[in-house]
């Protein structure tokens, strides 16, 4: 729909309607289409403005478009004479730490003419978290502990970093510390929306109703998975030193696993499944909504903390890439 409204604008397009469109590509995933937008609006003679670039830049971070990411980032300069902004290194920042070059994200952020702010740093312990590098993570996390040492996310990204290495005892001395100083860690939900209700998953919560429902029919999605597509749980993702057993349970109750699991009990046959997502969608989370999508024949939108992921016929618009 935004397409074509777009491209059925009986005026010419501002810098807002073509940022606007650029923005929401970027968002889908579309990073090739984003860019090729991009030159028709130069063709047309339409100067771009800081606000486009930060879209151009976040459609190449999220579509992995390193090169092409940084070829921007030197035209927004050299071309345009548009003084790069802390949002513009902090996009660069994210498009190296999303692609693993962690080390050249470090470089970048030690070669910035201004000084990083805390933003900056937790872009790159959040990549340093995604992609397991635990030297980078503690760097940075003393970085940011001098910063904004009160940060709970902080604390739950290195002892992330920890848990994926299963250096349990590093883990157990980080919550220590965030209980010491009564830190929180953020809990993760999912909303769905049903006949104009909004509905609230958070996993480990209170059994009701709703939450019955939504488990038993998750119960009935997991086994079809494992019976008709070969489906296994990712129990690397659990973050927590326990049992097999338990971590397959842990990582079967995502919120966003629910969430869908409601949707298909409640919602027609052909009718979307719109879920958003307080965090970022895990690998498990996002292998079974792809194969939900393939086995019951539905299409799921799930927005996430960053991005928007359609999935349909068992792929998933980002591509494996988020």
């Amino acid at each position: 729909m935004a397409r074509l409204v777009f491209q059925n604008m009986p005026v010419a397009r501002s810098i807002v309607s073509w940022t606007s469109i650029i923005a929401g590509l970027a968002m889908h995933g579309y990073g090739e289409e984003a860019i090729q937008l991009f030159h028709e609006m130069e063709e047309t003679g339409v100067r771009p403005d800081g606000i486009t670039f930060i879209s151009l830049l976040y459609a190449c971070s999220h579509s992995g478009l390193v090169e092409e990411g940084y070829g921007f980032f030197s035209k927004m300069k050299n071309v345009y004479g548009i003084e790069p902004a802390i949002e513009h290194y902090g996009c660069m920042v994210d498009l190296y730490g999303r692609a693993a070059r962690l080390h050249k994200a470090y470089e970048f952020i030690c070669e910035m003419p201004v000084s990083p702010n805390a933003i900056i740093w937790r872009t790159l312990l959040g990549a340093c978290s995604i992609h397991g590098n635990i030297e980078l993570a503690e760097l940075v996390k003393a970085r940011l502990a001098e910063m904004d040492p009160d940060n709970s996310g902080d604390h739950v990204l290195l002892s992330n970093v920890y848990a994926v290495a299963g250096k349990w005892k590093d883990v157990a001395s980080i919550r220590r510390i965030m209980t010491e100083h009564s830190m929180k860690k953020a809990p993760g939900w999912s909303m769905i929306e049903i006949d104009k209700v909004i509905y609230c998953f958070v996993a480990g919560e209170k059994p009701n109703e709703v939450t019955k429902e939504a488990h038993e029919k998750l119960r009935e999605i997991m086994l079809r998975l494992r019976v008709e597509a070969g489906y296994a749980p990712q129990l690397r993702i659990v973050l927590h030193d326990i049992e097999e057993e338990e971590k397959e349970d842990s990582v079967s109750k995502h919120s966003e696993k629910l969430a869908a699991a409601f949707g298909i009990a409640k919602l027609p046959k052909g009718r979307i499944l719109r879920i958003v997502k307080n965090l970022r969608v895990c690998g498990d989370c996002h292998t079974v909504m792809k194969l939900i999508s393939k086995i019951y024949g539905v299409e799921i939108v799930v927005r996430d903390r960053s991005r928007f992921h359609s999935f349909k016929d068992g792929f998933c618009s980002c591509r494996d890439y988020w």
